[in-house]
C-alpha cells in the first residue's frame, strides 16, 4: 500500500510539472459537417455561465505546503485589460462585499457517492437541480439534496477516461434549455480526441442516443485537454483547451493563431455545426483560427463570466513554477493574449528577455508550495452570505486550499478561507448564485456556507 501511494505521489508531480508524454498521431480539427459559414449571427439571451491532475490519495500532499494563515492577504497589482473588442451589455459592478471580512467559511454535505466528480452546474430552467459530471461519462441530478437513482446522461460507451485528464469533462445547457432541451458537453473519446456534442433532453433524461457532434479536435498527446464549455452573457459557446500536452508547450501551440490548441473558442451553436460569430479577432481567417478567442493559454482547466457584470475569471494550471488567475474586463476580451508559454504566471518562462508589455498578466499567482494545479470558481453572486458579495471563490486541487479573491485599493487581495482536505476538481453555482464543490478524492459534494 505504501508502494501504491508514492506511486501516486510521483504521478502528480510528474503532470504538475508536465514531464513529457509520448505524442500521439493528432486527428485534424474538423466541425461535425462540412463548411463552417462565417456570417453574421444573431445573439441569443444571456444565459448561466484545466486540468486537474492525477489524483493523490486522500490525505497525502503532493507538494510541500507551507500553512497560510487564514486570513492573510497576497496583494497583486492590477493589469491592463485586454485589447478592445466589441462590446458587450453587462451590469455595474456590484458593491464591495458586506460583513466581516474575511469570512468564516465551511463546507455543508450535500451529497456523496459520485465516480469522479468533475463539474458541477444547473440548467437555468427554475427547477431547483443540479448536475454533477462523471468522468467516467454520466451526469447525475441531485434534487433537493438527494441523487437520482437514474443518470441524466450515460455516455459511458463513448468517453475514453483511461488517462488522468480524459473524460466526461463538461456540461453547458442551452440559454432556452427550457424550451428546447439543448445540453452540450464536452469529453474526449476512444481515440482521445476532444469532442464537443450536443444532446436533447426531456424531463430528467437525456436521450444518449440525440448525440450531435458539434466539433471534434485533435489532441497529440493525453494531457491538457482543457475540458470546460460554458455560454457566455452573450449566448455564444465558450470553449477551453489546452495547449495538447506534454512538456512546456512542444508543439508552440499556445501562441500559434493557426491552431486551436492552447486557446479558448467561440462559436454560435444555433445552427449546426455551428457559426463563427462576426466580431470574433480573427474571424476572417486570416491571421489566425475563426474560433479563437483567446490565446496563450495552458489548460484553461476552469473559467466563468461574472453573472453581475460579465467579466471573464480565467484559472489557467502553471507548469513548474506558478498558478495564475485572469481577468478579462467585459468587453475587452477578444484577442487577448495570456502569455503562455513566454510566460508562466507574471514571470518569462525559459528565458530572460519576454516582453511582459505584450501580454495580459494574471491579477494572481500563487507558487507550488501552496498547491501545483489551480482550480477556477466564481464570483459569489448569492443571497444567502453577503461577506462573500463580490468576491472571487477558488482553489487548488492538490493542496485543497480554497481562495477569496477581490479587489483592494489599487491591488488585489488573496485570503485563504479555508484549508479542505479535498481535491476540488471543481466550484459550481446553482441557480440563484450559491457556490459548491467537488471532491473527487471522495466523491462528495459540498455547498460552501458562511459560518
Amino acid at each position: 500500500m505504501r508502494l501504491f501511494s508514492i506511486l501516486f505521489v510521483f504521478l502528480i508531480v510528474a503532470l504538475a510539472g508536465c514531464n513529457s508524454i509520448p505524442a500521439r498521431t493528432p486527428l485534424a480539427d474538423r466541425p461535425a459537417g462540412t463548411l463552417i459559414p462565417t456570417a453574421a449571427t444573431t445573439p441569443v439571451p444571456p444565459a448561466q455561465p484545466t486540468a486537474a491532475t492525477t489524483p493523490v490519495p486522500p490525505g497525502q500532499p503532493t507538494a510541500a505546503t507551507t500553512p497560510v494563515p487564514p486570513g492573510q492577504p497576497t496583494s497583486i497589482p492590477p493589469t491592463p485589460d485586454a485589447a478592445p473588442s466589441a462590446p458587450v451589455a453587462t451590469a455595474p459592478p456590484a458593491p464591495q462585499p458586506a460583513g466581516a471580512w474575511p469570512p468564516t467559511i465551511a463546507l455543508q454535505h450535500i451529497a456523496d457517492g459520485f465516480d469522479r466528480p468533475l463539474h458541477i452546474t444547473h440548467a437555468g430552467d427554475g427547477s431547483g437541480r443540479l448536475f454533477v459530471v462523471e468522468k467516467v461519462g454520466r451526469i447525475r441530478i441531485v434534487r433537493d439534496g438527494q441523487v437520482l437513482p437514474e443518470p441524466f446522461l450515460d455516455i459511458t460507451d463513448r468517453v475514453g477516461s483511461r488517462a488522468n485528464e480524459q473524460g466526461l469533462l463538461s456540461v453547458a445547457f442551452h440559454p432556452r434549455y427550457r424550451e428546447n432541451g439543448w445540453l452540450f458537453v464536452n469529453y474526449t473519446d476512444n481515440d482521445g480526441d476532444t469532442v464537443v456534442s450536443r444532446f436533447e433532453a426531456t424531463g430528467d433524461r437525456a436521450d444518449p442516443v440525440s448525440e450531435q457532434v458539434v466539433l471534434t479536435i485533435g489532441q497529440p498527446f493525453s494531457n491538457h485537454n482543457g475540458g470546460l464549455i460554458v455560454f457566455g452573457p452573450d449566448g455564444m459557446l465558450y470553449i477551453g483547451m489546452g495547449d495538447g500536452g506534454s512538456a512546456g508547450d512542444p508543439l508552440g501551440a499556445g501562441q500559434d493563431r493557426s491552431t486551436l490548441l492552447g486557446k479558448i473558442l467561440r462559436i454560435n451553436v444555433e445552427d449546426l455545426p455551428y457559426t463563427i460569430p462576426p466580431d470574433n479577432p480573427w474571424a476572417d481567417g486570416v491571421d489566425g483560427r475563426q474560433e479563437n478567442w483567446v490565446i496563450g493559454v495552458r489548460n484553461p482547466w476552469r473559467f466563468s463570466f461574472d453573472r453581475a457584470t460579465g467579466d471573464l475569471f480565467i484559472a489557467d494550471v502553471g507548469q513548474n513554477r506558478l498558478e495564475e488567475v485572469h481577468l478579462l474586463r467585459a468587453g475587452r476580451i477578444a484577442g487577448a493574449n495570456l502569455g503562455w508559454n513566454v510566460m508562466e504566471g507574471d514571470e518569462c518562462f525559459r528565458r530572460n528577455d519576454c516582453n511582459r508589455d505584450a501580454f495580459d498578466l494574471p491579477i494572481d499567482v500563487y507558487p507550488h508550495s501552496l498547491g501545483c494545479s489551480v482550480t477556477g470558481g466564481h464570483v459569489y453572486r448569492g443571497a444567502a452570505f453577503p461577506a462573500l458579495q463580490g468576491v472571487y471563490v477558488f482553489g487548488d486541487f492538490c493542496s485543497g486550499r480554497i481562495w477569496g479573491l477581490r479587489p483592494s485599493g489599487a491591488e488585489w487581495e488573496r485570503v485563504e478561507l479555508l484549508q479542505s482536505g479535498l481535491q476540488i476538481a471543481s466550484f459550481g453555482e446553482d441557480e440563484a448564485g450559491e457556490l459548491y464543490v467537488a471532491g473527487y478524492n471522495n466523491g462528495a459534494l459540498y455547498r460552501i456556507v458562511v459560518e
